[in-house]
């Protein structure tokens, strides 16, 4: 009842004309983000952060998380009009969407894709609401062995449960740990590689990274491709809509199903994309027509889109509770969070309510409304994507230079984005992952800090991380999980020699 009440409160603090405006402007871009190809969440906030510097933290936060909202309804559009996912786990949206679509049926997988959004999002932000509370309270009994512990659970999980080759996660999570540690040593006040540089002196400003990473690398990605869009119309009706919704019970398993397996994965590190698939690969498994699946089944839209979503929205919820993000935009808004002067954690909950349960009841809020708004206005949207990309390209990169000098007001930042795209570009065409390189480099300091002051407490001894019943689980946990990979192995190669010896 205490979490309810909260929300109700949190409401009154959304519900004012500006942040209301805030949130239709929030989703309305990212939309448009998500229905570009190559954007998507993750690239749409990261390019537009710079505008909500301005802003009080929670009106920006608001904006933010709507980006993020519509960008993940737009993305829908691209992979069932164009068979262009417009984001890496909506590949598995484009089995049955696009079929659809070719069959006519454009309209109704738009519905099913949208409705299982809000359906995955809806149950995500329901176990937010009444888990964060209580996972934040737990936390503030950690000390820095206990955050120190929690950090490396969150690399190592990473590295073992991550679907991305283990030594590529471990490549790009390593140099983004050595990026972290440039400019002051918060501890010592020390200057560490900074090779005579005044601009290195403040450290490599998240933000600039992120932009570089995730807008240029697209953009030159996008430029390589040269895509050429041609796609199906589209036009949604209220008896469309009626029509799926009404069928909806039809699918009641599917839905919880696939939204039970987007939560874990978004708690856990497994990631959206792990998502899409577990949940259209269970759907298929478990229907009594598997061979409809791939041909046009609309089951193969619900599931997908609802387990996605369901991630997609989760991973804010360790992000929120203890400041360690689930995925990597909720990396991109937890450095958000820091740039207006936030720690999350379980702080935040204490000395920040009416942030914490504004951002809360934001979810429920743009979720409706975000649902409404992609509804009345696909065919709007889908316009965009006959726009020739090189009309669009120049503007993103503008965007996203004015963005990154307007952090610091320095042209350094420009060049350092230049060059982090370049990084993020080598990254995606080598297939290494970006998520645990943004990862580390916002984590990097914070994991650091927590290590040292630890050792300086224990005096340089390492049984301080199984000092106690917390710590301990924590850390052998953070272990097992970084050799998981070879534990799995090892089990199923000691089932498979007691297989044969019962026989």
């Amino acid at each position: 009842m205490e979490a309810f009440g909260l929300l109700l409160h949190g409401f009154a603090v959304l519900l004012t004309w500006k942040t209301l405006l805030l949130m239709m402007v929030g989703l309305v871009l990212g939309i448009f983000v998500g229905v570009l190809p190559g954007l998507g969440g993750p690239n749409g906030v990261a390019i537009l952060l710079p505008l909500t510097f301005t802003m009080d933290p929670t009106s920006a936060i608001v904006m933010l998380s709507c980006i993020y909202w519509g960008a993940l309804f737009g993305g829908a559009i691209t992979s069932i009009l164009f068979n262009i996912p417009g984001e890496a786990w909506s590949v598995a949206t484009t089995f049955d969407g696009y079929p659809m679509a070719q069959q006519g049926r454009a309209a109704e997988a738009l519905t099913a894709a949208f409705t299982s959004s809000f359906i995955g999002s809806l149950v995500a932000v329901l176990l937010i609401t009444f888990l964060a509370p209580m996972i934040s309270s737990f936390a503030l009994k950690f000390g820095p062995p206990e955050f120190f512990a929690v950090y490396l659970l969150t690399f190592c999980s990473f590295v073992g449960l991550g679907r991305e080759a283990k030594h590529k996660t471990v490549i790009s999570m390593s140099l983004g740990l050595l990026l972290a540690g440039v400019g002051m040593d918060t501890v010592s006040g020390q200057l560490r590689m900074t090779f005579g540089s005044a601009e290195l002196l403040r450290g490599i400003n998240f933000l600039v990274a992120v932009i570089g990473l995730f807008g240029i690398s697209e953009i030159l990605l996008t430029m390589e491709e040269r895509l050429a869009l041609r796609g199906h119309a589209a036009g949604i009706s209220l008896r469309v809509v009626l029509s799926v919704w009404k069928d909806l019970p039809k699918y009641w398993m599917t839905l919880l199903r696939s939204s039970f397996i987007g939560c874990w994965l978004g708690i856990t590190p497994g990631g959206a994309i792990a998502a899409s698939f577990m949940g259209y690969n269970l759907a298929k498994r478990f229907s009594k027509d598997p061979e409809s699946f791939g041909k046009g089944r609309i089951e193969g839209v619900f599931a997908p889109e609802t387990a996605a979503h369901a991630s997609g929205t989760s991973a804010l919820l360790p992000m929120l509770a203890l400041g360690i993000p689930g995925s990597g935009t909720a990396a991109i808004l937890l450095g958000g969070l820091m740039v207006w002067g936030l720690n999350p954690g379980p702080l935040l909950f204490v000395e920040h309510k009416d942030f914490v349960w504004g951002l809360i009841a934001s979810m429920y809020l743009g979720n409706v409304v975000g649902l409404v708004l992609v509804l009345t206005t696909v065919p709007i949207f889908a316009s965009i994507l006959r726009v020739p990309f090189a009309a669009v390209a120049p503007m993103i990169v503008v965007s996203c230079a004015i963005g990154a000098y307007a952090i610091q007001n320095a042209m350094f930042d420009i060049w350092l984005m230049l060059g982090f795209g370049v990084v993020g570009y080598v990254f995606k065409k080598i297939s290494i992952p970006l998520a645990p390189f943004t990862l580390a480099l916002v984590l990097g300091n914070r994991a650091e800090d927590a290590f040292r002051l630890s050792m300086i407490g224990s005096g340089g001894d390492m049984t301080v991380f199984w000092s106690n019943g917390l710590v301990g689980t924590i850390t052998t946990l953070a272990i097992v999980l970084l050799f998981w990979p070879l534990i799995d192995r090892a089990f199923a190669g000691l089932t498979r020699l007691v297989r044969p010896a019962r026989a």
